[in-house]
Parts: structure tokens; sequence; C-alpha cells
């Protein structure tokens, strides 16, 4: 068990650990560009992902809804990731961003305020990560332009060193019930999950990626 646990690439690469925990596989995930598909470690450079990437999504019947979220926990740099992680991915809504349960972002002081049962309760603050892209209501057995993109696909073109540009995937209750953050950088894809009940992800997958004349750096 543990040998195939390091064999993991998610484990090897360090997913596992700095943006997420251990999790179960569970949906097919396909995500691509213009060039190439995209695997577990391969290395994408920033022309060849300035567009939006190709997205298809496993799971049982379009009556099940997914969540996919696109960060970059290496920002800036990965020997100094101070803006861990980047969110790259989502469309922006023109009103005002509601939650679930009534909770609302406060992009001041980047603290969620939860109305339930009529009592204010205050959590705890986030810690966030870079993220690039959110995109939310997908369909099962469909790709993400049948999704809603809250938050817009950021290309991501990294100065210093390789990073990791990771796609997540989460099983939503229900349709309607994730919303957009309130900012890119910090973002917490745990914090997220928690927030609107996502559990474990349900897939992932990673590239590396540096600036477009790089020939080597730091990964970790």
């Amino acid at each position: 068990m543990v040998g195939m646990q390091r064999a993991d690439p998610l484990v090897v690469g360090r997913v596992i650990g700095d943006v997420v925990d251990p999790f179960v596989r569970r949906v097919p995930l396909r995500v691509g560009y213009a060039s190439r598909d995209v695997a577990n470690g391969c290395e994408l450079r920033p022309s060849a992902i300035a567009d939006q990437p190709r997205v298809e999504v496993g799971g049982p019947d379009m009556r099940t809804f997914y969540t996919l979220v696109m960060v970059d926990p290496d920002a800036p740099s990965p020997s100094d990731p101070s803006l861990r992680e980047y969110l790259h991915c989502g469309r922006r809504r023109s009103r005002r961003q509601r939650g679930a349960c009534g909770d609302f972002i406060n992009l001041k002081t980047h603290r969620i305020i939860s109305y339930m049962n009529s009592v204010s309760r205050r959590l705890t603050q986030i810690t966030v990560i870079y993220y690039c892209r959110l995109v939310t209501d997908i369909p099962a057995t469909t790709g993400v332009s049948f999704g809603t993109e809250v938050v817009c696909y950021e290309s991501p073109r990294p100065v210093l060193g390789i990073h990791r540009l990771v796609f997540l995937l989460f099983q939503q209750l229900g349709r309607q019930t994730v919303y957009a953050p309130g900012w890119r950088q910090n973002f917490s894809t745990r914090d997220f999950a928690e927030l609107y009940n996502l559990g474990s992800p349900v897939a992932a997958v990673y590239f590396n990626c540096q600036r477009e004349s790089g020939t080597g750096g730091r990964r970790m």
C-alpha cells in the first residue's frame, strides 16, 4: 500500500499534501490543450496553454453536478509560494456573490460570515492558495462548456521556477450550491471544499509549467 502511494504521481508531485489530502479517484477526468492532453507531471509552456483547456468529465448521469478548480500552489515561486494557492479558472457573476446557507465573503478581512438558523456565527479566517479557474454546475458525462464559469480562465505565466498547475474535480451536493470566492491569490482548496460540503476530490490531474525560455529551475 505504501509503495502504491509513493508511485502515485499526485503524491510524487506533492499535489496530495500541498493542495489536498489523500483521496480515491471515482470519476474520469480528461483535460487537454490544443497541442496535447494533460498527463500527470507533463510539461507545457505558456504559449501552449494561452487558451482555455478542453475538459471532459465522466460520472453516472447528467443529474450529478461537479465543480472544477484549477490552482497554482507554487505562486509566485516554488521556493517562496507566498501566494499559494492562486486560482486560475471561472465566469464572473455580475451580482453580489452569496454562498450556500447565506455565506458572504468579505474581501477586506478574508473572513466568511455565516448566517444559519438566524444566528450569526463567525468562521475561521481562510488561508488561501493561488487559483486559476473555477467552473461549477458541470453535468456528469459532459464538459466545462456545459457548466457555469464563475472565475474566468487566467492563462498561467510563471516567471520563477517550475510551477504545478492542478485541476481538481469535486462532486456537488446539487445544482447551484457552489459560488465564487472573492479573490484569486491565497485561495485554499481545502477550505473551499469544506465551506460548500464538497468532500474530497473525485479526480485530479496536474502539469508543470515554467517561463517560455526556461531551461530548469526549482520544482519544489
